[in-house]
């Protein structure tokens, strides 16, 4: 099977879906026991439903997507800190759980700035991150593929989606297109791809400029 992958996750986000966000940020503070018990039985239904389908899928995979949004377009949502106590060791347990079952490739699908979280996923040994949101704080494509380009993929970052793809230019485009991809590509480990999903209302000249400066200048 070819280009095959498996996306799911979200151990973070379905917490704060359960309880409400608001009530899941405190509860980490005020109530850590239960919130680090509803924390491990949400990874523990997740292992489970990952050990189901990867046996029967898992040989056939190149890449197994997970999604969690920690971060903000400014930061972290909780402190670094609460992250590696109380999040952390369950993304561990998922990822180390999924490599047992597959050999794909780990993804890691996490939006905002994410710039100070990769190196935590470098370490949970997440091979992808996406979708490599160039317009928060401190994304900077240059500066991640100098910090992190020898040790993870960039998949996304390609053209900006929350401004210059839906309101600039068609020449707008492709220069944003021909900056993302010399920064990025460089040596490889780079998948181009706009960041996150390309709204109805993008103006359809504009993905084509996009997509034809990505196959013309990518080469």
């Amino acid at each position: 099977m070819a280009g095959s992958a498996i996306f799911g996750g979200g151990i973070f986000e379905q917490a704060a879906r359960v309880m409400g966000m608001e009530e899941f940020y405190t509860s980490l503070i005020d109530e850590p026991a239960f919130a680090d018990r509803l924390l491990g039985t949400i990874t523990d239904i997740y292992i489970e439903s990952c050990n189901n389908y990867l046996d029967q899928v898992g040989e056939y995979l190149h890449v197994f997507a997970y999604g969690d949004d920690i971060n903000s377009q400014t930061g972290w949502l909780i402190s670094p800190k609460l992250y590696e106590k109380m999040i952390k060791p369950k993304w561990r347990r998922l990822a180390d759980a999924i490599r047992k079952k597959t050999d794909a490739k780990l993804f890691f699908h996490g939006c905002g700035a994410v710039y100070d979280l990769i190196p935590h996923l470098i370490d949970l040994g997440f091979d992808i991150v996406n979708p490599v949101q160039v317009s928060a704080e401190g994304m900077d494509t240059k500066r991640l593929k100098a910090a992190y380009g020898d040790d993870i993929v960039f998949w996304g970052g390609g053209v900006d989606t929350q401004w210059v793809l839906p309101f600039g230019t068609p020449d707008q485009v492709s220069d944003e297109v021909k900056r993302r991809i010399d920064d990025l590509a460089p040596g490889g480990g780079f998948v181009f791809a706009a960041v996150h999903n390309i709204q109805a209302f993008v103006p359809p000249e504009n993905i084509v400029a996009a997509f034809d400066t990505a196959l013309a200048y990518g080469q």
